[in-house]
């Protein structure tokens, strides 16, 4: 009986092991991801992925000051913009507000759901809530802007 409860353990060891793999190496991508966005002073942020591609919205501080969005404008696919140019608008419950592109490229993607479900913006402005998705014209851009811990220190002030 020790034998057995002895394998059995060695067993269930070599099973949970590989788990706690997956679950350190999706703890360090998430990092990894959450490392790469950056934010500007007027509360936009951008996520790159791998193959230039920068995916655009407004910050968790900006949509709780704003309030309940009710209406999203959403740019075109195919538009080219510039860094700190309008890119789309917010309307809220409290007011209206433009969002500028915080890198310059053309708009790859938009956020069709935004459309019928604007409050995305509030419960989920990193994940569903996004805008839209830039192929990035300048990556040395992104050097001008704020990492997570400028960004929050700039929301203290």
């Amino acid at each position: 009986m020790f034998r057995r409860a002895l394998t059995s353990t060695s067993i269930l060891s070599r099973a949970v092991a590989p788990a706690r793999s997956v679950q350190r190496t999706a703890g360090i991508l998430s990092l990894r991801g959450y490392a790469t966005r950056k934010y500007t002073p007027e509360h936009e942020w951008v996520s790159v992925d791998g193959q230039g591609v920068g995916t655009i919205g407004i910050t968790d501080y900006a949509a709780k000051a704003l309030g309940d969005v009710v209406f999203v404008e959403i740019p075109t696919v195919g538009t080219a913009i510039e860094a700190k140019e309008q890119v789309s608008a917010v309307e809220s419950v409290k007011a209206a507000s433009d969002v500028y592109a915080p890198i310059s490229g053309e708009v790859v993607e938009v956020n069709d759901a935004l459309g019928n479900e604007p409050s995305l913006i509030n419960s989920s402005p990193f994940d569903k809530g996004w805008i839209a998705k830039i192929k990035i014209s300048d990556k040395g851009q992104l050097n001008a802007l704020m990492d997570e811990a400028a960004y929050a220190d700039h929301i203290k002030e």
